[in-house]
């Protein structure tokens, strides 16, 4: 149940339309509210305070034409400005970058404020009477009008300088980060059922590897693999006494049609019914239009790459960008290089139950600056600085396997800088600094 509320709650989570609509629901809510309460107590109100509560039914409804008129203005106005933050996070930035612009809490809020009081208005001003017999003029609710559009001004500054703000690089290179470092948090090392005990563990690893028995599981959409089920699958396969593969990683393509699951027999040969696999095993998995970093942190260190690529393109030739983005790819690796990967094989206690599919920490570290060096020929800045990245992630790994896939990074790099680089002055500069960083990961 949960999980299933997890893929409802995401695509709501990331679209810019679910908050604004419910504050115009709660402004629908208010206005009835406010109307009630103004029917049986209004007289008393303006009799206790006639500056506030005194206005007429004249007075009343051009105030409220006129909230209801500034609002709808000013909704439109932030809604073209979203509109062309939007266009430019796209081409100068990463398309990728959008989701955590639309998902952003203050721009939906915003959006949702200016158009909650607009109909907050209407609402309020339909009610107004001003005929002899049936005069009546909802005083309170003509008075929370007037507030809520005064805070419409605080509201609108707020905006401008909030989307100002967002735009900046730093800001944008920072979320992402922030929200890849919270998947870093959650995943490792995974949580996901138990590990084998070395004395099974040779039987589990030669039982995975057999070829023979494995049923395939065939996906029924087309999308990307935003996440899974992990304790669902763990107790479907108990409870089946099943061995399950998974065939793709989180963020991977899968056709319709294409292997996502492979299962077979348990150790303990059981015998399941085969026939309720594929029906079982789809509801554990989300498959959707497009990634996000739900346990997918390769996503979060492309959507870094994807910034440094656009910044070191001819179109957009920006190389202080390009770095900042390095500097936080440095930072994610040496997180990544501080963790315990989890084990391929995972059991419920007893028996091997799941084979999971993670990338390695070379996997992380080629996603990271591969790409970023085969685009930064020719620039000595951005090859120092992702000499440096490197020396920064080599600096925290703790487990000396790793050392060499770092020391290989940072030949490449050298090696792109004295094949690309035109000055002899240039090249003896990044040489330099890689003969200064080479004790982190020799």
């Amino acid at each position: 149940m949960l999980f299933r509320l997890r893929q409802l709650w995401q695509p709501l989570r990331e679209s810019l339309w679910f908050v604004p609509l419910l504050m115009v629901l709660a402004s629908l809510g208010l206005a009835y509210g406010l109307v009630q309460y103004d029917q049986a107590t209004s007289a008393s109100g303006i009799r206790q305070l006639p500056l506030l509560f005194g206005i007429d039914a004249g007075g009343a409804g051009g105030m409220l034409n006129a909230v209801s008129g500034s609002m709808l203005t000013v909704a439109a106005l932030t809604f073209s400005l979203m509109l062309a933050a939007i266009a430019q996070v796209s081409n100068q930035y990463s398309p990728r970058a959008l989701r955590n612009f639309m998902r952003d809490g203050v721009n939906q809020f915003t959006m949702g404020y200016f158009v909650s009081v607009f109909t907050f208005g209407l609402l309020v001003q339909g009610t107004i009477r001003s005929g002899r017999a049936d005069k009546f003029v909802p005083t309170t609710a003509v008075l929370v009008g007037l507030l809520l559009a005064l805070g419409g001004v605080g509201a609108l500054i707020f905006f401008i300088h909030h989307i100002a703000e967002s735009l900046q690089t730093g800001t944008l290179v920072r979320r992402i980060m922030a929200e890849t470092e919270a998947e870093i948090e959650r995943l490792f090392p995974l949580h996901f059922g138990q590990e084998l005990h070395p004395e099974a563990r040779a039987a589990a690893e030669a039982f995975a590897a057999a070829p023979a028995g494995w049923q395939p599981v065939l996906s029924t959409q087309a999308g990307y693999l935003q996440y899974f089920d992990a304790p669902g699958l763990l107790a479907w396969t108990t409870r089946h006494r099943t061995v399950l593969r998974l065939e793709r990683h989180v963020g991977d393509f899968v056709g319709t049609g294409q292997l996502l699951f492979s299962v077979r027999a348990g150790m303990e040969r059981a015998a399941p019914d085969r026939a309720d696999w594929p029906a079982d095993l789809l509801r554990y998995v989300s498959i959707g239009r497009h990634r996000n970093p739900t346990q997918d942190v390769a996503f979060g260190i492309q959507q870094l790459v994807d910034i440094s690529l656009k910044a070191l393109s001819p179109a957009v030739n920006d190389t202080t960008t390009a770095i900042m983005a390095l500097d936080y790819l440095g930072e994610l690796v040496g997180q990544l290089a501080r963790r315990e990967f989890p084990d391929a094989l995972r059991s419920d206690g007893q028996h091997l139950r799941v084979l999971v599919r993670v990338y390695n920490f070379p996997a992380y570290v080629r996603l990271a600056f591969d790409l970023v060096r085969e685009s930064a020929h020719g620039n000595p800045a951005v090859l120092r600085r992702l000499l440096r990245a490197i020396a920064l992630v080599a600096s925290q790994v703790r487990d000396p396997s790793r050392q060499p896939t770092l020391r290989q990074q940072a030949a490449l790099a050298l090696a792109c800088a004295q094949a690309t680089l035109g000055t002899d002055y240039e090249r003896a500069e990044v040489q330099g600094l890689y003969d200064e960083l080479s004790p982190a990961w020799a």
